[in-house]
């Protein structure tokens, strides 16, 4: 359903070389399972497509300052990441967006957060520009894109996780992910029909 007047902008989170690619941090685990899913040139004609019917395409990046910001070792996930923090400089080559991406940002928010509306000015930057709905791809689909939907919604969002823009580990673990938000979210979308709802405002 379309929803009149729609303000939106698309969140890409962690399309960057730790996460994406096998030379990177989180390679091993998802660098072959993206892959295969094809999901790189996928999301990345989603985001042209989008900013070409002018909706901000805000990219998000997991990083690790010197000094650690707001990193929290509160989580396996975290510790593992805080003991690598090297490899998550914000000027770190591996850290960088992956090259098929790296030209598409309206803006880039850099974090220590699984969430890529925590731990920086994104949520704010969004509603201070009249910003309502959120259309997210991603990796990991059961990591970041679910934190950051359900982050999202809870912030007042209306928030589409883009079916065929995200990608798990495991097929497995995304359709578990997606089925969830499916039900936590405003439903989840697939990338023609997210295009299609922004050319009917």
């Amino acid at each position: 359903m379309a929803i009149p007047r729609i303000r939106a902008a698309v969140l890409a989170l962690h399309w960057q070389v730790n996460v994406i690619r096998p030379e990177g941090f989180f390679g091993p685990m998802l660098a072959g399972p993206v892959a295969a899913s094809g999901v790189v040139p996928r999301a990345a004609t989603f985001h042209d497509a989008a900013a070409a019917r002018g909706v901000p395409v805000i990219f998000t990046r997991f990083t690790i300052p010197v000094g650690e910001g707001e990193l929290v070792r509160n989580t396996g996930f975290m510790r593992s990441v805080g003991a690598a923090q090297t490899d998550f400089r914000p000027d770190s080559p591996a850290n960088q967006l992956i090259p098929e991406m790296i030209d598409q940002p309206t803006m880039v928010f850099d974090n220590q957060k699984l969430s890529g509306l925590a731990g920086s000015k994104l949520a704010d930057w969004l509603s201070d520009r009249g910003i309502d709905t959120l259309f997210l791809t991603g990796v990991a689909t059961n990591l970041t894109v679910e934190q950051t939907a359900r982050h999202g919604t809870d912030l007042g969002f209306v928030v589409h996780p883009i079916t065929d823009c995200v990608a798990a580990a495991t097929a497995e673990a995304a359709a578990s992910s997606l089925a969830d938000l499916e039900l936590t979210t405003a439903g989840c979308l697939a990338a023609d029909q997210a295009l299609a709802m922004i050319d009917r405002r």
